[in-house]
């Protein structure tokens, strides 16, 4: 359970934070940068359901959001070298996996793709795409993340966020109409 009782601590003032293993790191640190961007994304997710409260995929963007969260939190903490299993809070295939029948589900039903889609179409559908833009950069920052030599993170993580952005991908086409209202990319077409 998390307990805040004071908000500020003035501990970040020097342009540190802490881990959630208590490792003091700079704020830009690429891990913090990592988590940062996903809590972007849960933003933007949340903008989502403020601006467009009737979308009827709500209670699926309702559990990405928890999820969201499980995936900062999993960052905060780097794994141990042997770390027991449910000793922190880790993102799980099986979490991946929820994300995948939704894909299915929901991209059942679209026409196939002829061309790239723009961004856009109905507000759902474009809070959609950016959604879907932000995760595709917190999979880049958490690719940053695995690359320094020192850092470990949770593999599962990179499949749910990969996972992620497809299937904000196939939701965004499915608030346009199923589709019907995606505007098609035209190559060349001001030329």
């Amino acid at each position: 359970m998390v307990y805040l009782s004071k908000i500020y601590t003035k501990s970040g003032d020097s342009g540190e934070t802490s881990l959630g293993d208590g490792c003091r790191v700079a704020k830009h640190h690429p891990r913090v940068d990592a988590y940062g961007v996903v809590d972007e994304l849960n933003a933007v997710l949340g903008l989502l359901l403020a601006y467009c409260p009737d979308f009827p995929e709500s209670p699926l963007l309702q559990r990405i959001q928890n999820d969201l969260f499980d995936l900062g939190a999993d960052l905060c903490i780097p794994p141990a070298e042997h770390e027991e299993p449910g000793q922190c809070l880790r993102i799980t295939a099986e979490q991946a996996a929820a994300l995948e029948a939704a894909i299915d589900r929901l991209n059942e039903p679209l026409a196939p793709l002829t061309s790239f889609v723009l961004p856009g179409g109905s507000p759902a559908a474009a809070w959609l795409h950016l959604a879907r833009t932000v995760c595709r950069r917190a999979e880049r920052a958490v690719v940053e993340l695995c690359h320094h030599p020192q850092e470990r993170i949770n593999s599962a993580i990179l499949v749910y966020l990969n996972r992620l952005s497809d299937l904000l991908f196939v939701l965004a086409r499915a608030a346009n109409q199923q589709g019907a209202g995606d505007q098609l990319w035209i190559p060349g077409k001001n030329r």
